[in-house]
């Protein structure tokens, strides 16, 4: 695979889904710098419960600082972010964010869905190490989501749905619709 340039990728799907087990296997096939959720969320996470006014004012301070210092790297590095964004009103606000990263790094901006069935992503929810790196593990709470809320699924976005995939061949599969919609 050929590394690219100046390209975002926004990998979206439910708490664990796989995003960042497959980003981190795509990252380097794209020749790209990763930046998964929870690189912007647990500064807020360690200090503030999800409910304080702090922690959406810290997870937006932190969010905000690291978009700018990409703003301002080097032009032709490319990145992918993971994401969890539902199709509530406050997470389509959220990808409002990576659209205006992109734009201001006249980068160009490829959003993806990962997808994979309730039953995969409740068995993967509670995979070992999860809970060590502050992600959610309450599967209660992800039958909740997805009862109340859809994947946001955003204009133009690739999907893949990664439920019978092994970790390679999603990333593999990825790298290939990614290169596909950028040529």
């Amino acid at each position: 695979m050929t590394a690219f340039a100046n390209v975002i990728v926004h990998i979206n799907g439910w708490p664990g889904s796989g995003k960042l087990t497959i980003a981190r296997q795509l990252a380097p096939m794209l020749g790209a710098k990763l930046v998964d959720n929870h690189t912007l969320i647990n500064p807020a996470e360690m200090l503030f419960s999800r409910g304080d006014p702090l922690y959406r004012s810290l997870r937006a301070a932190v969010r905000e600082t690291v978009f700018d210092h990409i703003v301002r790297a080097e032009p032709a590095a490319s990145y992918v972010f993971t994401d969890a964004l539902s199709d509530d009103e406050f997470d389509t606000a959220q990808f409002e964010h990576y659209r205006v990263l992109a734009e201001r790094r006249q980068a160009r901006l490829v959003p993806v869905v990962l997808d994979c069935s309730e039953e995969e992503n409740r068995r993967r929810l509670v995979s070992a190490g999860r809970a060590e790196r502050h992600k959610l593990v309450d599967v209660s709470v992800l039958d909740w989501l997805r009862a109340k809320h859809s994947l946001q699924r955003f204009e133009h976005a690739l999907a893949l749905d990664v439920t019978d995939l092994t970790v390679d061949a999603a990333a593999t599969r990825l790298a290939r619709l990614i290169s596909e919609s950028l040529s």
